[in-house]
């Protein structure tokens, strides 16, 4: 894996990058480049499908953490290599979770910082080098839009040290002071509003289609069922991951009338749905909404059939970027989470490859609403929220 940027796990690479400065990972040249640099090496998927394979896709290794150990100066933080190799395990998921920890380890890494008498927060800011870190964990999982975002705005604060009189250790309070104040305001109070803004669009005899799971959607549904309001939910789930199993039990333990399906069976309950509701991992200046690979089949599905689609999205996920497909910019999970009984043996076919596709892409076409913790804003919208928010360098 390469060297990182802040913005999304991006490698710089030269001339030989993709635009935008992503590694372009079939490019022998560039990838040799940056393996001089790197901070953990991975073993490179032997099996990759010709279309994703700029994208990293890496096989299963029993240790991560062994080769750091050997390293000499290894100065990843015990709280960050920690946190990748959860995020590299898939025991830590959500773009909501996975953020906050990202910054709870930062904040770590900003509380250990060791420093002589006389330094200030001018010498921190110059000292306290994060690109290492990120390096290790986007080797570890590649970091989402809102992450890269997140980090993007830590770095902001970091560099604002150098233009003020504080001590080390005052400097450290303001930090952590603001990662908590991040954290409460763009995730916890957010999703808090968008359940509240969510529920009030749900009326009593909706059947609401919700597809994997979202901690906003599912903030959303407890809220209207708290207020009251009678709605019958149908999770609709797919593999490998079935995320909608934890949402289903959530629901259920609230009780809530719940109906579960896998994905394949879509168009047979589309008929009754009055209201779909959806996640997003980021949703990018041209409307488009990345989330869950299922997501842009069910709005198609909801689309066909006149059903309206809402996007519940905090504004730390919204994103400058333009995206016409989801195979330029993508993330691929394990192909062996995909092996049934008959394919225990995939990899011995000789032309048989596995593609285990993380995200996709719903066009704006079919969306017809998108909650914040800003309010009801059309698609078409996500240009001015980043322009009207710029000077809190949170996009």
């Amino acid at each position: 894996p390469p060297p990182t940027s802040s913005e999304g796990g991006q490698a710089k690479s030269g001339g030989s990058a993709a635009p935008g400065g992503r590694l372009q990972y079939d490019d022998p040249k560039a990838l040799e480049k940056a393996k001089k640099s790197q901070v953990l090496t991975r073993t490179e998927g032997q099996k990759k499908v010709p279309w994703f394979s700029h994208l990293p896709q890496y096989e299963r290794e029993s240790s991560l953490s062994q080769q750091l150990s050997q390293r000499q100066n290894n100065i990843i933080h015990p709280e960050v290599l920690k946190l990748g190799l959860k995020f590299a395990d898939w025991l830590i998921v959500g773009g909501n979770s996975r953020t906050i920890a990202l910054l709870h380890a930062f904040m770590q890494v900003v509380r250990d910082y060791q420093h002589k008498s006389e330094e200030t927060a001018i010498d921190m800011a110059r000292n306290l080098d994060l690109k290492p870190m990120i390096s290790y964990l986007v080797a570890c999982r590649p970091l989402s839009i809102g992450m890269g975002n997140a980090v993007r705005w830590l770095k902001g604060k970091i560099s604002h040290l150098r233009v003020t009189q504080m001590s080390v250790q005052e400097a450290k309070d303001f930090i952590c002071d603001e990662i908590d104040t991040y954290i409460t305001e763009k995730i916890v109070f957010a999703d808090r509003i968008i359940a509240k803004h969510t529920a009030g669009k749900l009326r009593d005899g909706d059947v609401v289609l919700v597809y994997a799971r979202s901690t906003a959607v599912e903030q959303a549904l407890l809220k209207a069922h708290g207020d009251g309001t009678k709605i019958k939910v149908i999770v609709v789930d797919s593999r490998p991951k079935l995320e909608g199993k934890q949402l289903l039990e959530s629901l259920v333990k609230q009780g809530l009338r719940c109906t579960y399906v896998m994905l394949n069976a879509l168009s047979y309950v589309m008929p009754e749905v009055t209201k779909v509701l959806i996640g997003a991992s980021a949703l990018l200046s041209n409307g488009s909404v990345v989330s869950r690979v299922g997501t842009a089949s069910v709005s198609l599905m909801a689309k066909q059939y006149n059903v309206p689609v809402m996007v519940c999205c905090e504004t730390y996920k919204f994103s400058e970027k333009v995206m016409l497909d989801c195979i330029c910019y993508n993330e691929l999970g394990d192909p062996d989470e995909l092996q049934t009984k008959d394919l225990t043996d995939w990899r011995d076919v000789r032309d048989m490859k596995l593609l285990n596709l993380v995200y996709d892409l719903t066009p704006i076409d079919f969306i017809a609403l998108v909650v914040t913790e800003l309010g009801h804003l059309p698609p078409t919208s996500v240009p001015v929220v980043i322009r009207e928010y710029r000077k809190e360098v949170t996009l």
